[in-house]
């Protein structure tokens, strides 16, 4: 680095056109800076130039939150005190705007930890995150609006699908018993689907917000709310896991009732461990093998009351907790469902 905070020619410093450890700030994407413990810049690389416009020493001895947007910086000062105070080794990241030379910003993202150089200054390594802040911001937009369709739909379907399952129940006597059968079978899958559209909608939208759960707790509830006369629960599980309780229940509804719609009378089903994750399984009679790679699918279903998307609606409570699933068989021959990859909270 030469007195004015630029590299100088260095084109030769490295063996047979190998680049040297001092070279790789000129043909780092990233733009590297150096700042003392005031905050003022003492060295910024070439990308400096790709990055935000300006040349190389154009920053050189100017406090570095006057590159910050007004609104963003006492939180990155904050930040970059946090590193220079710490008296243990400390890695902050965050993200701001940063000044371009045509006085525009552009969204960053800065990486410093608090170990300086021989010289006493901190690195800063800073990477444009534009595209990144856009697709999230656009996410999160497309997020509101399915959340806002969620709403919508719920209160357009479902009130007049109240309404039909009142009147029949007014007429259940002036109806053949087969034909009062038939509407409130029709009538009640209607609601199930609604239900599974709504979840299947909401997890996709609203994320997971991760709490100490207790599993054990939570079986019991959602049997209570699928529970059938002539089923068994064998609640084994004694533990407490990180979960969004909202979409665990989904979870397991969706398992219980799977095991409802395709067991026999009488079928028992049994949650139990796993040294990471726990079993759901009953004893029905099982999925064969060559459709168990398309049990997850929406609208997959053997059962002419089915929907086809309880399981899909378990594989996407999965996948949003970053948890595995695998569908197998029970000692019993029944159905089991593992599910892995599953945090256990203190």
């Amino acid at each position: 680095m030469t007195a004015d905070g630029t590299d100088g020619d260095r084109s030769g410093d490295g063996p047979d056109g190998v680049v040297s450890l001092e070279e790789i700030p000129l043909h780092s994407t990233n733009l590297l800076s150096l700042l003392d413990s005031d905050g003022v810049i003492r060295y910024q690389s070439p990308a400096i130039a790709r990055l935000c416009g300006f040349e190389q020493a154009d920053l050189v001895g100017v406090p570095c939150t006057e590159c910050f947007h007004p609104a963003d910086r006492e939180r990155v000062a904050a930040a970059f005190d946090n590193v220079v105070a710490s008296e243990e080794y400390t890695v902050e990241a965050v993200e701001y705007r940063h000044l371009n030379a045509d006085g525009s910003y552009t969204w960053v993202e800065s990486v410093a930890s608090s170990t300086p150089t021989p010289d006493g200054y901190y690195v800063v390594n800073t990477r444009d995150i534009t595209v990144r802040k856009r697709n999230r911001e656009e996410l999160e937009r497309a997020n509101e609006r399915l959340e806002a369709f969620a709403d919508v739909v719920s209160h357009d379907l479902r009130n007049p699908l109240g309404v039909a399952q009142g009147y029949l129940a007014m007429n259940e006597d002036a109806l053949p018993p087969d034909h009062y059968a038939a509407i409130a079978d029709a009538l009640d899958r209607m609601e199930v689907l609604i239900d599974g559209l709504l979840t299947n909608a909401r997890v996709e939208s609203r994320g997971v917000d991760l709490r100490p759960v207790d599993l054990r707790r939570v079986v019991e509830a959602c049997w209570r709310n699928v529970v059938s006369a002539d089923a068994t629960l064998h609640n084994d599980v004694d533990v407490t896991i990180a979960a969004d309780e909202l979409q665990l229940a989904r979870l397991l509804e969706n398992l219980f009732r799977n095991a409802l719609d395709h067991g026999t009378d009488g079928v028992a089903i049994t949650v139990g461990a796993l040294p990471d994750g726990f079993t759901v399984e009953d004893d029905g009679p099982g999925i064969p093998d060559d459709e168990r790679a398309d049990v997850f699918d929406a609208g997959y279903s053997t059962s002419t009351h089915g929907t086809g998307l309880g399981l899909a609606i378990v594989e996407r409570v999965v996948e949003s907790h970053g948890w595995d699933v695998r569908v197998t068989e029970a000692p019993t021959g029944g159905a089991r469902f593992e599910i892995t990859g599953v945090e256990f909270a203190a």
